[in-house]
């Protein structure tokens, strides 16, 4: 077996969570990004606005981007969290980068976002 397919075996083996540290640690080495050029523009600022964000009360929950293989799983995701049609949910997924839900507390926040994340979005919090 090939050092890349043993690569690609143990990744099939990872969590979601593990995933998104393993980007993580690979982008900060190689100092590289695995998101869209839109998505890394507004993710930026963020990441600089960190130690703010500890202190906010209030978060806008912002959807960067779905990989297409993931878009249904996001789509019910919406449409539970906006209480809206899945026509609506789709169209909005699809129109990604947008915000989900504006100004909600820390608590509902993490909640969307981790929702969010399990079905696969990229997800910000502002």
């Amino acid at each position: 077996m090939s050092k890349v397919q043993t690569i690609v075996d143990q990744l099939k083996e990872l969590s979601l969570l593990e995933a998104s540290e393993l980007v993580k640690a690979i982008e900060e080495t190689f100092d590289v990004t695995a998101s869209a050029p839109a998505a890394v523009a507004m993710a930026a600022p963020a990441a600089s606005d960190a130690p703010e964000a500890e202190e906010k009360s209030s978060f806008n929950v912002k959807i960067a981007s779905v990989p297409a293989d993931k878009k249904i799983a996001v789509i019910k995701v919406v449409k539970t969290a906006l209480n809206i049609g899945l026509a609506d949910a789709k169209t909005k997924v699809e129109s990604a980068p947008f915000v989900l839900v504006e100004g909600a507390n820390k608590e509902d926040a993490e909640n969307y976002k981790s929702q969010l994340i399990e079905a696969g979005a990229t997800v910000v919090l502002e």
